[in-house]
């Protein structure tokens, strides 16, 4: 494998929503807030038609990888209904090795309402659903130790058992040739989790992926320049997406800049993270130099959110190409 993903199994669920129905629902812009069942039930009745697919942020990431060309795995948990089954054929039909076990008891497969702003920004309500079953035993050990990377997703840190199995196959990949790649993947993310996500990069994270205001927040720093040298060198690899001006790529010894590429409007956001993770993974893997590897981040962030949802409309092998 080139990489593996480890993270939230969800169907996303996407409708256009204005700011003044985001402030009816107490919602705050550009986050991803937890909602129970029933919260998620009473948003859903709340907003206008909807557009269902599979989604979860490291399963984004490794349907990039796929389409890229890479070969990729993915290991996150879906319950035995209808909606565990279209996430298990998305994933399966792009060729991903998608073999974690659904989770028989009752919790509906998670789902994430996605409102989607006239600018293209997206807030996200995540009802996890059976995605907190999942647990280390879940972990298949010969898959980590066959991969050149793992993916971890930070959402996972939410329920413990997922972050007890994060850990496990974070210690698999140490003890293997398994590299280990983590993204931050919301802001409240880090508020929730700073010192665990601090830990698991000091002592297994070898590339980290994270937004301008992730990182400023993970460092505690004013602006992103502090955050940047308080971060150099925590792991091998420091990849930091800014949106319309690109990323930037920090080693220990260098700095290098990538700019975005053009697209004739922003139609939805969701996912530009993801997938910028997933060119600059598949890069890596490939053996591209760092700028290369940017570069197919952003040509793979400029294809999402150019359309509506976080899964690819084209070929990305070609449009790198």
């Amino acid at each position: 494998m080139d990489v593996v993903g480890i993270g939230n199994a969800l169907v996303d669920v996407l409708s256009h929503a204005d700011d003044a129905t985001l402030d009816k629902l107490n919602l705050v812009k550009g986050t991803m807030h937890l909602v129970s069942q029933e919260q998620a039930e009473n948003l859903y009745k709340g907003i206008g038609p909807a557009t269902e697919m599979s989604g979860g942020s490291a399963a984004n990431t490794i349907a990039g990888i796929a389409s890229f060309g890479g070969r990729a795995a993915y290991i996150g948990k879906v319950a035995n209904d209808q909606l565990g089954a279209v996430f298990s054929h998305d994933m399966k039909s792009q060729g991903i090795t998608f073999n974690t076990q659904p989770h028989e008891g009752g919790i509906a497969t998670g789902c994430c309402l996605v409102l989607v702003t006239p600018d293209g920004e997206r807030t996200m309500n995540t009802f996890l659903g059976a995605s907190n079953a999942l647990a280390a035993h879940d972990i298949d050990a010969n898959l980590i130790q066959s991969a050149q990377y793992i993916y971890l997703e930070g959402y996972l840190f939410d329920p413990p058992a997922a972050k007890e199995a994060f850990f496990a196959a974070a210690e698999m990949a140490r003890n293997s040739r398994t590299r280990v790649a983590l993204t931050l993947s919301d802001l409240f993310c880090v508020g929730r989790h700073r010192d665990d996500f601090e830990r698991l990069i000091r002592t297994h994270v070898d590339v980290l992926f994270a937004n301008e205001q992730e990182l400023i927040a993970q460092y505690q720093a004013p602006d992103l320049q502090t955050a940047i040298t308080a971060a150099r060198g925590s792991a091998d690899i420091l990849a930091v997406t800014r949106s319309e001006k690109g990323a930037v790529i920090i080693t220990k010894d260098e700095t290098i800049e990538v700019a975005a590429q053009k697209v004739k409007k922003v139609v939805d956001t969701t996912g530009a993270g993801d997938l910028f993770a997933s060119g600059f993974l598949y890069g890596l893997t490939q053996g591209m130099d760092l700028a290369e590897c940017g570069r197919l981040g952003t040509v793979a962030a400029a294809e999402i959110i150019s359309h509506l949802g976080a899964r690819p409309q084209q070929q990305l092998a070609r449009l790198a190409a």
